[in-house]
């Protein structure tokens, strides 16, 4: 069995993040790390080839500048290979574009199964992983809290806000799972002297026969006009109860249009 993990890198959120002036973009410059959300769909991805006996685990990823330290930390953990699409025209791409150009390298690796965090953390758009699947032609289950294979189907128990609820389909399929739904292991130094030898294949537009007009700014369909600071919260109202507190706070309901 071959899963497919879309992983992102991103910016250290512990450093200092910053905005293009000119773009309003998200600076993504020197070293990039592997998104949290991303560790637990490769756990979950190890976790299903180990089950089968067998298979591997390839990562799928779009960064600037030939960028491979997260690919590296998730390759530690145990993954096989990655796929790294890296190309300038790429800079500004919604979240089609980038479902677009995955959806792309998802082709070319032939995987029975994609695995996708819900959202990223430095986006949070939530609609890649469907959008991919949607290209793809192959159906989508989201929010996942457990996965399985059994032969030419996939068993997904979905996260709902009543429970769960129980969904097969048939595979090649992308599946997006949850944080929190398992305990990502921890990269050992056997796997981090080992991920220094495994294989990256880095790929251009060109190779995966996508036009630059399509992706990237030049292909968006949203812009960022400006960006304002969060207005500083201002001090709360102290309400001191002398007989009439309830009267004081029924009528700041009303206020705010609460009652």
């Amino acid at each position: 069995m071959k899963v497919a993990v879309c992983v992102k890198q991103i910016p250290d959120p512990a450093g200092e993040l910053s905005l293009d002036p000119a773009t309003h973009f998200l600076v993504r410059e020197g070293k990039l790390i592997l998104d949290d959300s991303d560790a637990y769909g490769v756990e979950i991805a190890l976790q299903l080839a180990e089950a089968a006996g067998g298979g591997e685990v390839i990562l799928v990823s779009m960064a600037p500048g030939g960028e491979t330290s997260g690919l590296r930390t998730a390759l530690a953990m145990g993954a096989a290979g990655a796929v790294l699409v890296s190309d300038d025209s790429l800079a500004g791409s919604d979240s089609l574009s980038t479902a677009r150009v995955l959806a792309a390298a998802v082709e070319r690796i032939e995987p029975d199964l994609v695995l996708a965090a819900t959202e990223s953390t430095d986006g949070y758009t939530g609609t890649t992983p469907v959008q991919m699947a949607e290209l793809l032609g192959w159906p989508a289950v989201t929010f996942a809290k457990h996965v399985e294979v059994n032969g030419g189907t996939v068993k997904v128990n979905r996260q709902t806000e009543a429970g769960y609820d129980e969904v097969t389909c048939p595979l090649p399929a992308v599946v997006t799972v949850t944080a929190g739904v398992v305990e990502p292991r921890y990269p050992s130094f056997k796997g981090i002297m080992a991920a220094r030898s495994k294989p990256v294949e880095e790929l251009s537009l060109a190779d995966l026969g996508l036009e630059a007009s399509r992706v990237g700014a030049a292909g968006a369909r949203q812009e960022i006009v400006s960006v304002e600071e969060a207005e500083q919260r201002s001090s709360g109202e102290v309400v001191r109860d002398e007989g009439d507190a309830h009267e004081k706070i029924v009528a700041y309901l009303e206020q705010i249009k609460v009652l």
